[in-house]
């Protein structure tokens, strides 16, 4: 089962490179951020004639997060929104099941600049997905939280190509790193980690500088994995070329499979 997550970075201006992916790879979920359309404008249509279905909460313009599978396997919608702020518009989280495993689609705040609200509110949307974590692994299924998590785990060159250039970016802050750091002391695994202990693995090459070409990128994107879902993990790793391509996406498609 291959479980992929996907910053798009618009879903309408990325489509050819959607569909060719799903066509390519087959994923067996297929986890997007930032689709940056209304739920009315989200093209299923297309992804329908590509064999997919799938469940999404869009918003128009900004955000926006779905969950694809094959149609013949349609995924079991559970939620959409994050709980613990019943104000909170943004479209940044949707969970579902797809065979068996909880997958849960997230796109956590940017947070910059930092000292502004934005930042804290990138810190109350951690200590949110916190507490529901808690509430997931309480259920004792396997359970993936997989997307754009905006946070540099550390500062070594295995995540990040310069922790200097980025050093006042929210997301390599201590705050920040700490909400994650919480989060998988719960008992998460980190996929991309486990399967490289050591080694650059890079998931976002900025479009500005040359980032793509000189390899300048750093790793936001993450699957966590419960006990649950650690013990069946069989590979995991970045589809890298991907971001090479022509009008691609700022985030290389980051996967993890399970038997």
């Amino acid at each position: 089962m291959k479980i992929v997550s996907y910053n798009l970075n618009g879903v309408r201006a990325r489509l050819p490179r959607l569909i060719e992916y799903l066509d390519e790879q087959k994923p067996d979920a297929l986890c997007l951020q930032e689709i940056k359309c209304d739920d009315d404008a989200f093209p299923i249509g297309d992804i329908r004639a590509a064999g997919y279905d799938g469940v999404w909460h869009g918003q128009k313009g900004f955000n926006g997060v779905a969950i694809l599978t094959p149609a013949a396997s349609p995924p079991t919608l559970r939620r959409t929104g994050l709980p613990g702020d019943p104000d909170d518009t943004h479209s940044r989280y949707i969970e579902a099941e797809v065979g068996g495993v909880v997958v849960a689609s997230i796109y956590l705040p940017n947070g910059n600049p930092v000292g502004t609200e934005k930042f804290a509110y990138k810190l109350a949307w951690l200590d949110r997905l916190r507490a529901h974590a808690c509430e997931l692994l309480a259920e004792e299924k396997p359970l993936v939280l997989a997307g754009d998590w905006n946070v540099i785990p550390t500062d070594d060159p295995d995540d990040v190509f310069s922790a200097k250039a980025m050093r006042n970016d929210a997301l390599m802050q201590p705050e920040s790193r700490q909400g994650l750091r919480r989060i998988l002391n719960l008992g998460f695994t980190d996929a991309i980690r486990a399967r490289y202990p050591e080694g650059a693995v890079y998931t976002f090459w900025d479009y500005t500088a040359g980032c793509w070409q000189r390899d300048a990128g750093f790793r936001i994107d993450h699957l966590l994995l419960s006990a649950q879902a650690a013990d069946r993990l069989r590979d995991a790793g970045v589809d890298k070329e991907y971001r090479g391509r022509e009008k691609a996406s700022d985030h290389a498609p980051t996967w993890v499979v399970l038997d």
